[in-house]
Parts: C-alpha cells; structure tokens; sequence
C-alpha cells in the first residue's frame, strides 16, 4: 500500500504564521515546508523525505548543500560579504572570466551580474535599446521573462502576470513560439514549425507592423520553462538568426531556466548551432545563490560608465557560489545531465505507452516536460488531472512543479543519479494512476 504525507503539525503551524506577514502575491504550489536538503533529497520541518524533480525551479543545480558550494560561501563570507560595484573584487572578475570561457558566442564576452533572472532580462533590454538606438522588439506567445515591468511586457504565458498592472513597457509584439506538437501557423512545403514562424515575423510584423529599423532585438526563451517546456524545431534558430542578421536586429537569448547545464550542455541553444549575440543567466547558475547576468558579445556591450549599475552586482559571496557551481557543473554535472536525461526520457516514453492520459514527452538533458491530455486525438489539455498529479505526488514525497496548460516539468538537480530517477518515477506514476482514477 502506497504511503501517504500528511502535512504535519510543525509545517501546518508554520503556514500560518506565514500568512499573517508574507504578500500573498506568492503562488505557493503545496504546503511544503523545508527543513533541510541534501542532493536531491529534501526534509520538511516534520521529518518527512521527499524526493525533488523540480530543483527549486531549476536552481538547485549542483544538489541542496554541495560540500563544495558551502565551503566556498563559508570561505567568502569570512572574508567580506559586500563591497558594492563601485570596487573590485577577485570573485567577480573570475566569474566573469568564466563566463566568458563559456558563452556560446566565439566573440569575447563581457557580463553584467544581477540578483537575479527578470534583472538580468531588464539588462538586457536596456542594453539593445542603448546599443541599436531603436525602441521596439519581438517577444513570444507563451514566454516567461520575469515580473518587472519590463520584463513582464515580454512575458506572455499568463494573463494574470499584466492584470492590473496596465499601462506595461511599449514597444513590444508578439508572435506566436513554434510548439511541434501544438502548431498555430500552417507550414509551406519544405518548412518546419520553426521556420514558419520566422517567415511569419518576417511576412507580417516586419512588413506590416514594425518596421525592422525600429527593432532592437527579438527576446526569446531558448526552450520555453513556464510555457509547458517546449523544445522548438531544429529550423527555427537557424531562420531567426538570419532574420536577425538581414535586418541588423539583436538576439537575445534567455536561458535563466535552461541554460547552466540544464539541458546537457551549457547552453540550451548549443544544440541549434547558433550563436546570439546576449544571453541571460540565472537559476542554476550559483546553486540558490541569488544571482543573475547578462552576457553579450564585446562588441555589443559597449555602454558608457554609469550607464547601468546595481548596488549587489557581483556580491562576492553569490560569485564565489557561482564559480563552485561551475566548476562542479564541468567536471561531473554537465555530463550526468545528458546521461541521465536520456535515461529518464527512456523511462518516462515507457511510463506513456501505459497511460494514454500523456500526450508527449519532450526535452533536453534534465529539462523535461510531460504533457498530460484528456485525449491523444483531442490533444485538449487535461488541466484538472495536472493538478490533482501536483498534490498526489506531494502525498508521495515527490516535488513537482506544472507549467504550461497541464505538463510537468521535469527539472531535478543536475547531480542526481539514475537509482534516484527510478525511485521517483516509480512516484511518478502511482501518483498519475491514483490522479487518473479520480478524475475519470
């Protein structure tokens, strides 16, 4: 007989005093409250181990309390915990020095570091502004960019992110992101998804809408995370990067989500063969640490002192974080997340040939998402039975987050092994069976 959590009295205690003094803007998923974690495994206040498959929304990348990660934060705080940007410091600078080593671009790069992912995106709004001296961009159907005014202009996965919050950033349009197993344009003959929608950006915002010497940049999520996890087709990045090019437009990329490793390679869009010209990072990139940043190619990041700064940037404790992160991700992690992402994916295909209620498993590396439907013909999303997952397998000691209109998302930390991968699928699918009785 499956075993099931009971919310305990330790955790029920604290949600209340949580409620009295927490905004609750917050969308708190269940009542999960943390005590302590290691690896991929993590223990709320009442003693109760849970397995967790969604790494703290991808953040969590090198496992909760790698060794390695807490001694360089201890290091660090010992030493000094802020300076402020207006000095220097040696994590920064090697940091950024990494970052370089590793951006996807074979130009030099330069990065601004930030608290966190929306900022980062922020930066990178303001630089394409300042560089291209243009004022419009293209952003995407079913993006997440973060919740800052800016940012929230681009993101487009939920109406309730812009609900009362109008007048947003003009200067935005959007097109539609090519999702292979939900198309929204039709394809001409020799075209995928992908480069349809280009040749609709092109056809119809560039010749009808913006003119293209009026954009800066096009902002897109290298894989979609809050959209449902979609992968887009191979031709996509391709065709976009030569639209770019023909018209002296920007790409900007964010892989606050995907990038890090997360996808089995550095970066998401590494698997495209294109190189953007900026790129944001966050989430994975210092084990939980809060921190962010822009990266772009030399050429591009050319703005005049002061013309963006931040008090944190750079914050010597989340930078010595981040170069453990690092180097742990390129010594073991970065290869895991390949191996055992594929295996995962093996193991979730077998999973779907049991329960129709799946419609598509896809993803990259340890960015996985599953996709739950009322019907393969249909493909109507099966909105109640992704919630009624979500909370069963809470009941199991599984963390799950859902995104898009009813997928899982699959995102545990990189550091996890593949006897944790069967443990929790075999979570997985009691919790889907038990879900799958009661809403049908």
């Amino acid at each position: 007989m499956t075993k099931v959590i009971n919310v305990g009295p330790k955790a029920k205690a604290m949600i209340e005093r949580d409620n009295k003094v927490i905004s609750p803007s917050y969308p708190r998923g269940y009542p999960f409250v943390m005590d302590h974690g290691k690896g991929s495994e993590v223990w709320d206040v009442d003693g109760n181990r849970f397995l967790d498959f969604m790494g703290g929304i991808a953040v969590v990348s090198t496992g909760y309390s790698h060794p390695q990660v807490v001694k360089a934060i201890q290091e660090q705080a010992e030493k000094f915990i802020h300076i402020s940007s207006d000095f220097y410091h040696e994590n920064w600078v090697a940091l950024g020095e990494k970052l370089n080593e590793i951006a996807p671009f074979e130009e030099d790069a330069l990065s601004f570091m930030t608290n966190s992912g929306t900022e980062a995106v922020e930066t990178a709004i303001k630089l394409a502004r300042y560089q291209t001296k243009r004022t419009n961009f293209i952003g995407f159907t079913g993006a997440f960019h973060g919740r800052t005014m800016g940012a929230v202009t681009f993101t487009a996965s939920k109406a309730k992110y812009h609900n009362g919050f109008y007048p947003l950033m003009n200067g935005v349009t959007h097109a539609p992101f090519p999702n292979p197993y939900r198309p929204i344009l039709e394809r001409r003959k020799g075209e995928d998804d992908g480069e349809a929608v280009v040749r609709y950006i092109e056809e119809e915002i560039l010749a009808q809408i913006l003119p293209p010497n009026e954009v800066a940049g096009v902002l897109v999520e290298t894989i979609q995370g809050e959209g449902g996890y979609i992968v887009p087709p191979d031709g996509f990045y391709p065709a976009l990067r030569k639209l770019c090019d023909k018209y002296g437009i920007l790409m900007i990329l964010d892989e606050v989500q995907s990038g890090m490793g997360r996808t089995g390679k550095w970066w998401a869009i590494e698997h495209f063969g294109v190189e953007p010209d900026i790129i944001t990072s966050a989430k994975g990139i210092a084990s939980g640490m809060p921190l962010g940043a822009c990266i772009a190619r030399k050429s591009v990041m050319t703005w005049e002192n002061g013309t963006h700064g931040n008090t944190y940037g750079g914050n010597p404790v989340s930078c010595a974080a981040a170069l453990a992160t690092i180097d742990l991700i390129q010594k073991q992690f970065l290869q895991n997340a390949k191996e055992v992402g594929e295996y995962a994916m093996d193991a979730l295909e077998e999973i779907q040939a049991r329960h129709p209620s799946i419609g598509e498993v896809r993803g990259k590396g340890l960015m996985i998402g599953v996709e739950f439907v009322k019907d393969r013909q249909s493909k109507v999303p099966a909105k109640e039975l992704t919630n009624r997952f979500v909370d069963k397998a809470f009941e199991r000691g599984l963390l799950t987050l859902s995104c898009g209109q009813s997928v899982i998302r699959i995102a545990p930390p990189l550091s996890i092994s593949k006897s944790e991968i069967d443990e929790g699928l075999r979570l997985f699918e009691d919790a889907l069976t038990a879900a799958e009785k009661e809403v049908n």
